[in-house]
């Protein structure tokens, strides 16, 4: 008899979000693998040796009995948290790579998930918009803190030229995002987001 059972590599990734199974986009785009990849592996390199981890897309995070994510690339820099099949309770910092089927999630439900179980940082990562929204705690929720936005030399030089009014500011030309943990280290946004095609 055939067996058609579906294999693990075959399923659906799946999340649970208060209590409801939601399906996750079984293939991300290119964009979408280029932008996490990339975030984790400046994670990863700048953490290595160190008390905090850098973990990829993948690995299943259980917040509560309600909500298990699969974060786009997070830091945990509590050991005890890291079990040999899933993170149990809340990462530092958790970076989620924006897609057209979940994005009402990681702006919504998910959101409020993570800042109530403790996330200290939260990332919107839009390969389409090329930017970066860097989320904090504040009185039970995330509040946005800052964002970054990636302009290649090109684009900032001729923005220059523009009669001052339509000039960027500093602070929107500003192309490092520093990472306060572990001694800190710096993401610059063109090793995120140069590469990144932005096809519709």
């Amino acid at each position: 008899m055939e067996n058609t059972a579906r294999s693990d590599e075959e399923r659906i990734p799946m999340e649970l979000i208060n209590g409801k199974i939601v399906m996750m986009s079984p293939r991300p785009r290119v964009d979408h693998t280029r932008v996490s990849g990339e975030i984790y592996r400046i994670f990863s390199t700048a953490l290595k040796g160190k008390r905090c981890e850098a973990f990829p897309d993948g690995v299943d995070v259980y917040l509560d009995e309600k909500n298990h994510f699969v974060p786009d690339a997070m830091i945990v820099c509590d050991p005890s948290r890291i079990k040999p099949t899933h993170i149990e309770g809340a990462p530092t910092l958790v970076v989620e790579v924006l897609s057209p089927r979940t994005q009402l999630y990681d702006r919504g439900a998910k959101m409020q998930a993570y800042a109530a179980a403790g996330v200290q940082e939260y990332w919107i990562v839009d390969p389409l918009g090329k930017s970066v929204e860097i989320y904090r705690p504040q009185d039970g929720r995330m509040e946005i803190q800052r964002v970054y936005t990636y302009y290649s030399p090109e684009e900032i030089a001729e923005n220059a030229k523009e009669p001052e009014r339509f000039r960027l500011t500093d602070e929107e030309k500003e192309q490092d995002i520093y990472v306060d943990l572990c001694g800190g280290f710096h993401v610059l946004l063109a090793d995120v987001f140069e590469r990144v095609l932005n096809h519709a």
